[in-house]
C-alpha cells in the first residue's frame, strides 16, 4: 500500500509518454517539479484508455512515499502544432463539411501504433473505415485497442472511408 503525503492539488501540464501496455506514463507539470505518474486506471476513469503525448492536462495529484502520482483527471486537451504527418486526403477537406459530419458510434477491428493505422466498422455498416495515427492524435489519443468502442466522424478520401476525427465512446456518448 503506497502511503500518502499530502492532500490532492489540482495541476496542470503536458503529457511527457503514456504507454498503453505498461499501463502509465508521465505529466509534467506547468507549476515544475518531479515527474508526474499517471496510471492507466486513472486514465480508465476518465473514460481513455490513452493520451497522446503533447497534450494539456488537467489533473488531481498527491505526493506518495513513491513520488507525485495522479488522482483523477480532469480535462484533457490534445496536443497542437503541425501536424507531424500530414495527411493529403483531409488537407483538401472544408473545415465547415468536418464540422457538419455525423459522429457515429463505431468498433475498433484493428490498430497497429506501430504502423500507424488500423480500421473501425461503424455499427449497421460492413465497409472498413480507415484510422490513421495522426488522426488519433488530432483527437487527442495514442493508441486505439480492438474491440473498442469508439465515436467517428467518417469522410470519403481518395481510397474509401476514413476517419476525420475519432472520441472515445464515453466522451462521444455525452455529446
Amino acid at each position: 500500500m503506497t502511503e500518502v503525503l499530502s492532500e490532492d492539488r489540482l495541476l496542470q501540464g503536458r503529457v511527457k509518454w503514456f504507454d498503453t501496455a505498461k499501463g502509465f506514463g508521465f505529466v509534467v507539470s506547468d507549476d515544475g517539479g518531479p515527474d508526474i505518474l499517471l496510471h492507466a486506471n486513472v486514465l480508465r476513469n476518465f473514460g481513455q484508455s490513452t493520451v497522446a503525448d503533447g497534450s494539456l492536462i488537467q489533473l488531481r495529484a498527491q505526493k506518495t512515499e513513491r513520488g507525485i502520482q495522479a488522482t483523477e483527471v480532469v480535462e484533457i486537451t490534445p496536443p497542437e502544432g503541425p501536424s507531424v504527418t500530414p495527411l493529403a486526403d483531409l488537407a483538401e477537406v472544408d473545415p465547415a463539411e468536418l464540422a457538419a459530419a455525423k459522429l457515429q458510434p463505431a468498433r475498433v477491428k484493428w490498430f497497429d501504433k506501430g504502423k500507424g493505422f488500423g480500421f473501425a466498422n461503424v455499427f449497421g455498416s460492413p465497409e472498413d473505415v480507415f484510422v490513421h495515427i495522426e488522426v488519433l492524435r488530432r483527437s487527442g489519443l495514442a493508441d486505439l485497442l480492438p474491440g473498442e468502442a469508439i465515436g467517428i466522424k467518417v469522410l470519403d478520401g481518395k481510397r474509401g472511408k476514413m476517419a476525420a476525427e475519432v472520441l472515445v465512446w464515453e466522451s462521444a456518448n455525452s455529446l
